[in-house]
């Protein structure tokens, strides 16, 4: 049997070697070895924590290794991370059982030569704890606290201001509230409350959807089997509410997959109308039908294209577009920690390609209608300044103040945080186009 501290070590060794975010090599291993739901939680803690917390934890490795990091066996080096994090971030664990563990397990999945080091090095940070964060400035200093890049921290810094920084820097590495949406075509809120917690589970109705606490894989509720949920962040909702979508409407979803902004238009527009899903990636799109079908909504249609390649048969035809463009995704690393190691060049040609979209989706927007452009990202220069950049170019397109109750913008544009929402990062701007 895997025990969770293995399943965590291997999903980290998957990761780096894959150079891809573990949560899916994660979820075939619980369900192969048949983990308990605490062995589960208790894998996917360490595996997220130690993503979220790397710079941190390898920091604390450096003061009290008498060998380099970029010496130490990679899979050793996992394994000294993860025991760290239980140390610095869990009380529920006995710090000798950490050690113990962690030299057992190099033992069994490293080096067993390496054993000796493993102890002596964890023995010292269980006896003497985190060692002083010595930084030339606030950037160094956040950067290895919160184990984010530094390129990234001084540019939140610029935009956030110190103390904002730190709030959405910390955010970033808490445990992420799962929020379930509810379908009104089935059933009530409080009606599929009542069935989550039938399941056992936890739920709190907020402003951002059903809050779950301990559901595992939601899949597994008999609310979302009968189509009553789905899951869904409550930023990505509040973009399609702000849309102004209503029965009757055509609606494209310009970059759609995987769906939740169409779910959540069709569901506000009771499924009478019309809604044209799209994506670049048609095997995403198979998954979007597939929910709608689960969900019980029969007026969503995809069709795989590029958002940059204008249709003249498409020209002002939609009374709303929305444009959920590709992006950094900086603003749900709390959901997905392996975003914050993206380089900075990597990303500097993002802006560029949401202009692009959103001056060709401009053409298929009605006289009159709406064009929504979101991201999930928190930077300016992808949210406001895409924006401001693309109404410089149009003006037959003016920002319009949309108030949703929870969130509401004076100006037409809103950036969402989870220190201050409580939502992933992300941006919203409500685009109207003037009639002729």
């Amino acid at each position: 049997m895997v025990t969770a501290r293995e399943a965590a070590l291997l999903s980290l060794a998957a990761g780096r070697k894959n150079g891809a975010w573990p949560e899916a090599y994660l979820d075939n291993l619980i369900k192969r070895e048949n983990l308990d739901r605490r062995d589960a939680a208790l894998a996917y803690r360490l595996c997220y924590g130690v993503l979220q917390n790397m710079a941190l934890c390898d920091f604390c490795v450096s003061r009290y290794s008498t060998v380099k990091l970029s010496k130490i066996e990679p899979a050793v080096l996992d394994i000294l991370r993860i025991s760290v994090y239980q140390l610095l971030f869990t009380d529920k664990i006995p710090a000798h059982a950490v050690v113990n563990e962690g030299v057992e397990l190099t033992r069994k999945r490293a080096n067993p030569r390496a054993a000796g080091f493993v102890n002596a090095v964890l023995r010292k940070i269980a006896a003497e704890g985190m060692p002083e964060i010595g930084a030339k400035d606030d950037t160094e200093y956040l950067s290895v606290r919160y184990s984010h890049p530094q390129w990234l921290v001084s540019l939140l810094l610029e935009e956030l201001g110190r103390e904002d920084c730190e709030k959405y820097l910390a955010a970033d590495n808490e445990i992420p509230p799962v929020y379930a949406q509810v379908n009104t075509l089935k059933c009530t809120p409080d009606e599929a409350a009542g069935e989550i917690e039938a399941d056992g589970i936890a739920v709190r109705q907020t402003v951002n959807g059903l809050e779950l606490t301990g559901c595992g894989d939601p899949s597994r509720l008999a609310a979302f089997k009968k189509g009553r949920i789905y899951i869904q962040d409550g930023a990505a909702r509040f973009a399609a509410e702000a849309a102004g979508v209503r029965p009757g409407m055509r609606v494209l979803d310009a970059c759609a997959a995987p769906g939740g902004k169409s779910f959540a238009a069709a569901i506000l527009m009771e499924n009478r109308g019309s809604i044209l899903s799209r994506d670049i990636h048609p095997k995403k799109l198979n998954r979007v039908l597939t929910e709608a079908e689960r969900l019980g909504i029969d007026i969503i249609r995809t069709q795989a294209t590029d958002a940059r390649v204008f249709e003249p048969e498409l020209k002002d035809s939609f009374d709303v577009v929305i444009a959920d463009v590709p992006c950094s995704g900086l603003g749900v690393i709390r959901k997905k920690p392996d975003i914050r190691y993206k380089k900075e060049s990597d990303l500097e040609g993002l802006p560029e390609i949401q202009l692009a979209i959103i001056n060709n989706l401009a053409g298929y927007v009605k006289p009159g209608g709406t064009l929504l452009y979101s991201t999930c990202t928190v930077l300016k220069r992808e949210n406001s300044g895409t924006a401001e950049r693309f109404l410089a170019e149009h003006d037959d397109f003016a920002p319009e103040p949309f108030d949703l109750g929870a969130v509401k913008s004076d100006t037409g544009m809103i950036t969402l945080y989870p220190h201050i929402h409580g939502t992933d990062g992300f941006f919203i701007a409500k685009l109207r186009r003037r009639k002729q």
